[in-house]
């Protein structure tokens, strides 16, 4: 006598059903931190520290933020050891071009800081200097906080 065959979806299914586990599921619910990259938790800094200038410097919400993995290779830095953390790129002096940008570099902000604490430190030291850089200020004028620990 011939058992019958189940239908090609019951099989795949029974076969992933192994020992009556069920499926596996995610290795942790979207609201543990777990689940955030380590990109999206850096974006998520120079976010907080952007809009947390904002609020005492109005004049930012124009200015656009963004994250690069690495700095692009220039000519003028070929010959240094110096690796830049963030950079200021101003819009045209007529103002009908792309708007003040103000892009912090994700890789080497990472390899200087030590830990969680640290690496959010750091990018919000790295947006106060560009901010400055932006507004002809001091970096202290800017966030008083600035450079304390």
């Amino acid at each position: 006598m011939d058992t019958p065959v189940p239908p090609p979806t019951e099989r795949a299914a029974r076969r992933r059903d192994r020992h009556g586990r069920g499926m596996r599921g995610p290795l942790a619910p979207p609201q543990v931190p777990l689940s955030v990259s380590r990109s999206d938790a850096f974006d998520d800094l120079v976010r907080d520290a952007a809009e947390r200038l904002e609020r005492r410097w109005p004049q930012l919400a124009e200015v656009e933020f963004a994250v690069q993995d690495v700095p692009p290779p220039t000519p003028d830095l070929a010959d240094t050891d110096v690796v830049p953390l963030g950079q200021l790129i101003t819009a045209g002096a007529s103002g009908k071009g792309p708007r003040n940008r103000i892009v912090v570099y994700r890789r080497p902000v990472e390899i200087r800081a030590k830990g969680r604490d640290e690496r959010a430190l750091l990018v919000h030291e790295v947006v106060v200097e560009q901010v400055a850089e932006l507004l002809g200020l001091s970096p202290e004028n800017v966030d008083p906080r600035y450079g304390e620990e």
